[in-house]
């Protein structure tokens, strides 16, 4: 299936834009859980034109720059609120380097396991701020027909993602400081008697 394809109508059943315009939208508000680059984007463009699911307007910008302004048209609109009323099974889990070095962390000194759960920690803590920050944006919770709940709940999503991805990284940092002190051997957090 043609993922990208429908990304881009899903983008242009919002609203006409051009091609710098929806590659914008992939760096911004698609980031967090899809990605596509200019050479990907304006193939598809071109395909979906040929498909007649979308057409183009030339549009001129200043003197003599021209861009193509595409919308979508009815069979693309269509084809788009078929594909998204599809039951969609669950995606295979996402390869993820960093959980496989933990995997095999334990050829790694205590020193360099803790070196590489903070870093990774602090990485993570930035990235928390950053979409704490993006949620700002809304001023109140969106209308549930509205284009902005589909980007508030990826956001919401995504925030609780890297808490719960921080909080993580906090265990594996204190099992790999003091496992038997600070854990049972099922992770679970031992509390000190009369601290309850």
């Amino acid at each position: 299936m043609r993922e990208l394809k429908y990304a881009i109508l899903g983008l242009l059943n919002q609203k006409s834009m051009s091609g710098y315009e929806l590659s914008a939208e992939f760096g911004s508000a698609l980031n967090e859980f899809w990605s596509a680059k200019h050479s990907q984007i304006y193939p598809e463009l071109k395909k979906l034109t040929q498909e007649g699911m979308i057409t183009f307007e030339v549009a001129i910008s200043g003197n003599v720059l021209q861009k193509k302004i595409y919308t979508i048209t009815e069979a693309g609109r269509r084809d788009f609120l078929e594909w998204l009323s599809e039951d969609q099974p669950m995606s295979s889990t996402p390869k993820d380097i960093f959980r496989l070095r933990v995997f095999f962390s334990n050829e790694l000194s205590v020193q360099q396991r803790l070196k590489m759960f903070k870093s990774h920690l602090e990485q993570h803590r930035l990235r928390l701020t950053y979409l704490q920050q993006q949620m700002e944006k809304f001023d109140s919770l969106p209308d549930g027909d509205s284009p902005l709940m589909g980007d508030y709940m990826v956001l919401t999503g995504a925030i609780m993602r890297e808490e719960t991805t921080c909080k993580w990284l906090e265990k594996c940092i204190a099992l790999s400081s003091e496992p038997d002190e600070a854990y049972g051997w099922k992770g679970k957090l031992r509390i000190p008697p009369g601290n309850a």
